[in-house]
């Protein structure tokens, strides 16, 4: 073999390898794509007396509006950010927010954040609204995953139906989610027992 082929067989050779190994780089840098976090069914909330519940598809992002007790830029809208919205044929309804943050520290951060701006919600919403009335029930803690709390919010406005809310926020690893369930009412009406048993399912599809 002349010496000028074997020159360019050694150079040929040694372009596939750095292709090959730029190839090789690329493909661990790229971007892991993964599915959405698992959402609550619509059968899996609070039952209603009077009709079923109806569910939108799992979007990427925030709802518009922000969700009650949640809006002022509290969770995240960029990139790993879902929702989920939920209602009746009458007033109930419901949504859920999941975050899928970058670690654990992230989440925990976040979750925490979010469990301060429901705890404050009734006062904040009074600061805006005055002369209506509001208050807020801590209903405890809710064991599954890496854990959860469940609030409940209560707003009334003179001459207007009052409102109730139950909020519930926890996380599973680096995934924080929010659900929210509301129709008007009072503390009484609120089925709090089931509220925290979805609020569990939730946390255990994370």
């Amino acid at each position: 073999m002349r010496l000028r082929d074997v020159r360019r067989r050694t150079a040929l050779t040694a372009t596939v390898a750095v292709l090959a190994a730029a190839g090789t780089t690329a493909a661990v840098a790229a971007p892991a794509t993964s599915a959405p976090p698992r959402f609550l069914a619509p059968g899996e909330l609070p039952p209603h007396a009077s009709s079923p519940w109806y569910a939108s598809k799992v979007t990427p992002g925030l709802p518009d509006p922000a969700p009650f007790c949640l809006d002022g830029g509290a969770v995240p809208a960029g990139d790993g950010t879902y929702h989920r919205s939920y209602w009746t044929e009458y007033d109930t309804n419901a949504g859920q927010v999941t975050v899928v943050t970058a670690d654990d520290d992230s989440a925990r951060r976040l979750a925490a954040k979010l469990r301060r701006q429901v705890a404050r919600c009734a006062g904040d919403w009074l600061h805006d609204k005055p002369g209506g009335t509001a208050s807020w029930k801590d209903y405890g803690t809710v064991s599954a995953a890496d854990g959860g709390r469940v609030h409940g919010v209560h707003t009334s406005m003179p001459e207007s139906e009052p409102g109730i809310h139950l909020f519930g926020v926890g996380r599973s690893g680096r995934t924080v989610t929010v659900v929210r369930w509301g129709e008007m009412g009072t503390f009484a009406q609120a089925p709090v027992p089931a509220f925290k048993a979805a609020f569990r399912q939730a946390l255990n599809k994370l």
